[in-house]
This record gives structure tokens, C-alpha cells and sequence, in this order.
């Protein structure tokens, strides 16, 4: 039987191979084991994403759990992952299963566990998971109906109260009658219904139901969001892009000269924003790939900052804890105070635009506002696909510390938090990171300016690859 890992933020496998039916049913008995030893009542929420088969998977497990007497509440219709988190938590369930991938190419579906406190699940939970799967197990599929009619199961209606939660937390009417037009790019995701009943007339882009994305991998990124960038440069007007990922999680954004907005720089703002604005405090709490200007702009409010491994449960973990102001990856997934400690692309989205809305300024003003205290930057990153011989070859190599220079950019310190972090200057440096779900090796950059972070990522390739 297949053996089932999951990765930095859930187990994924390609449909049809290893994620089948079958083991779906594995993944969800050990869940459903898991949640009746921990809580005497065990209830369990479920939802899926639009990935192809994401209805079918859910009603497995949906039958699964039932079957082992764990009470269900079954998401109507796809939702995204916060919205999943947000039911979790306001419903009681001890454990929540949002059935998706995520970012991963359309082959891809997955299964992402989340806590009762609106969160992913701890690592300590998943590890615990993990070990009970069974090589096999055999269930009694009884139809759904039969459990609903039983009480055991109950449809719940997730986007109508994740919509109304954000009436309540933003200031829409400031928002729809500022001078802000917003393009959305739902890249064929589960956040599609969302912008629009909260938004006044935005230009919509991949707002339909297509589960193989016409076949891109739907991550918010520059490259990934080509049409979206040329709508804005070929706009007569001010349009801000905002754009979210398949399970609506991560977040990418455009400033009115269709320039691409990183996760960095929108950890930034947040921060910003939340505290020079509103007057909140709190840790920031930051993934080891995240932008070194994040610490700078801490020290210049005299903000804490801690530095997690990758992976957005290690950052959830603190905001579960302790008064975490901001949270944030590089890969797009940031959380915020004042709601659940998960990642919402469309909630921060929705901060960036209240911000804009209520200073008057455009994108690029406000992201001036950063510079203005931590310096201009450019970030970037290279996607290597190499064979598992190399890219396990190169990984040993860092871990042996061989790498001394990349090119003509000598290396003057390392740190190795998760994965391998090059500094050449307090400006510049490259991180090495195997991916933890996919068959490629990250390569991250930081610069001054754009062209200086191609040149160094530039180098670092030719180093890496020879």
C-alpha cells in the first residue's frame, strides 16, 4: 500500500495515482480515529476546494466519519480554505478537512488538516495523524442521506457566513465609494464568489468554475498572472490587482502600473498599516524565506519578530499562543490579528484596499510609506525542476557547506533555519530550499532593485547547475 506523508502544509499526490479513493478513505479513518480519542464528542467539518473530484473526496471522507460516529458538518458547494478554518472554529468541530491542493498543478488534489482554533493543525497533531493511517481499512458506504436523515450529518452553508463576517470587519462603504477599481484574479479558485457581493462593480478575471485551471498551477504569481498585469498596464484608469489561489489562502497584488506586489512587500503594509494606522501591536511572526526588511521595520517600531521553519503551521502555532500582530509567508499566506489564525488571501487583500481607501493613495504611495522606512528592495524566486539525483546532490552539498561563493557574490554568513540562507551583504542573498510537496528546488533572492535580484538568482543558478 502506498505510504502517505503529508508535507509542509498537508499530504498531496496526483489524482489517479496515489490519490485515490482509496487512500482517501486511509487518510480519513486515521482522522476520524484521531478526532473520537481526543474529544468525547467528535465533530468534524468538511470542505473542498474546485480541484477536479474535490465533491467526490469530500463525501468519501464526509462517509467515513460517519461511519465511525463522528458527527459532520458538510460545506455546501466549494469553499475556500478559510472558510474552512473560520466553520472549524465556529462550530466546534475538534478537527477540520479541506480537500485541496492548494497552489499545486490541476493533477494535484490534497487533504489539509485544520484545528479547532480557526488554524492549520499543529505539527504534533499531523504527526499523530499520520501514524494512525492504516494500510488498509474497510468501510461501509452508506449514502449521505441516510446520515442527515440520522442527524449525524449537517450541510452548512460556509461563503454566505464568511461574506457576512467581512461586512462586519471592513468598512465596504469606504472602500466602494473611494476612486479604487479593483481587477480580481480568482485564478479559477474557490474565493471566486466572494469579490464580487463584497465589491462594487470589479473587473473579474478566471471567475468560473474550472477545475484544471486551464491547466496552470493556480499560485499567485507574477508569471501566473500575465493577463491580469497586461489588463492593468492597458487600463485608461487607476486599477489595483489582487488575485488569490485555488483555495483562496495566498494572496499576489498589482499596483496601477501593473507591477507585481510580493507577499514581502503586503507583510509590510500589513504591518504598517495595522500598527501605524490603527494602533495595534503584537509579535510578527515570519517564515525563514521571508524578506530580511520585515526584522528592519520591526526594529524601527519596536515590534517583537520571531523566524519559523516553512510552513504556515509553525506560524499559526504562535498565533494560537501568544498576541501575534501579523503572520506571514513568502509564498503569499499572511494572517493578520483580529481574525483567525489562518491565511486569507481575500481578508488582506480587503486591509490593503480599506488602507488605500481611506488615505486617498494608490498602491504605489502606500508601498512608498514602507520604503520610506525600510528601504527599497526586489524579490524573486527560481523554480528548478532537476532529477532527484541532483537535487538531492545540491542539498548535500549546502548541508557539507561547499558553496562559498555564487559567482562574484561572495558569501559572508549562513543560517540554516529551513533550508539554506546566503548572506553576501545586509542587502543581498539567496535561499536554497527543496520543495516539500513537488519534484523542484526553491531558489530565493533578495536585492536592491529587480534587475540586481535576476542578476544574483542569475549567478546562483550557474553555481547550482554548473
Amino acid at each position: 500500500m502506498t505510504p502517505i506523508k503529508f508535507g509542509t502544509d498537508g499530504w498531496r499526490a496526483i489524482i489517479a495515482q496515489e490519490y485515490t479513493v482509496e487512500n482517501v478513505i486511509r487518510v480519513a479513518y486515521a482522522s476520524a480515529m484521531w478526532v473520537k480519542k481526543n474529544y468525547p464528542q467528535p465533530k468534524v467539518l468538511i470542505g473542498y476546494d474546485c480541484r477536479f473530484g474535490g465533491q467526490l473526496f469530500a463525501e468519501t471522507t464526509a462517509k467515513v466519519m460517519c461511519a465511525n460516529g463522528v458527527k459532520v458538518f458538510l460545506a455546501e458547494g466549494f469553499v475556500s480554505t478559510p472558510m474552512v478554518s473560520m466553520g472549524t472554529k465556529h462550530f466546534g468541530a475538534g478537527l477540520g478537512v479541506v480537500i485541496t491542493a492548494s497552489h499545486n498543478p490541476p493533477s494535484y488534489n490534497g487533504f489539509k488538516l485544520k484545528s479547532e482554533s480557526g488554524g492549520p493543525s499543529s505539527p504534533v497533531v499531523i504527526a499523530e495523524v499520520e501514524s494512525m493511517i492504516p494500510d488498509s481499512v474497510e468501510v461501509s458506504m452508506v449514502a449521505l442521506s441516510t446520515y442527515e436523515a440520522g442527524g449525524l450529518l449537517e450541510y452548512v452553508d460556509l461563503e454566505t457566513m464568511y461574506v457576512d463576517l467581512v461586512r462586519k470587519n471592513f468598512d465596504l462603504d469606504g472602500i466602494n465609494n473611494s476612486n479604487i477599481i479593483v481587477a480580481y484574479d480568482a485564478m479559477y479558485g474557490a474565493g471566486q464568489n466572494v469579490i464580487p457581493q463584497v465589491l462594487k462593480s470589479p473587473i473579474l478575471l478566471h471567475c468560473d468554475y474550472n477545475p484544471s485551471f486551464k491547466g496552470q498551477a493556480p499560485e499567485p504569481l507574477d508569471r501566473n498572472l500575465q493577463e491580469l498585469a497586461s489588463l492593468i498596464k492597458n487600463s485608461p484608469h487607476n486599477v489595483c490587482g489582487l488575485a488569490t489561489d485555488g483555495d483562496a489562502d495566498r494572496i499576489g497584488m498589482y499596483d496601477e502600473d501593473g507591477s507585481f506586489v510580493d507577499a514581502h512587500h503586503i507583510i509590510l503594509l500589513l504591518i504598517h498599516y495595522l500598527h501605524k494606522y490603527k494602533k495595534m501591536t503584537g509579535k510578527v511572526v515570519v517564515a525563514f524565506s521571508v524578506s530580511d526588511k520585515v526584522k528592519k521595520m520591526c526594529r524601527q517600531y519596536g515590534l517583537p519578530i520571531e523566524v519559523t521553519q516553512i510552513g504556515f503551521k509553525y506560524i499559526s502555532e504562535k498565533m494560537v499562543k501568544e498576541d501575534v500582530l501579523v503572520g506571514g509567508e513568502e509564498s503569499g499566506g499572511i494572517a493578520v490579528k483580529g481574525h483567525i489564525p489562518e491565511r486569507d488571501g481575500i481578508w488582506d487583500g480587503l486591509i490593503l484596499l480599506e488602507f488605500m481607501a481611506k488615505t486617498g493613495k494608490t498602491m504605489k504611495q502606500i508601498i512608498q510609506e514602507v520604503y520610506d522606512v525600510v528601504g527599497s528592495f526586489s524579490f524573486d524566486r527560481l523554480d528548478l525542476h532537476l532529477d532527484e539525483s541532483l537535487k538531492q546532490q545540491i542539498v548535500q552539498n549546502c548541508k557539507d557547506n561547499k558553496y562559498k561563493s555564487f559567482g562574484n557574490y561572495v558569501v559572508q554568513r549562513v543560517e540554516d533555519i529551513d533550508g539554506f540562507k546566503y548572506h553576501f551583504n545586509d542587502d543581498e542573498w539567496i535561499m536554497i530550499r527543496a520543495s516539500g510537496t513537488e519534484p523542484l528546488l526553491r531558489v530565493y533572492g533578495e536585492a536592491s532593485t529587480k534587475e540586481a535580484v535576476t542578476a544574483l538568482l542569475q549567478s546562483a543558478k550557474k553555481a547550482l547547475l554548473g
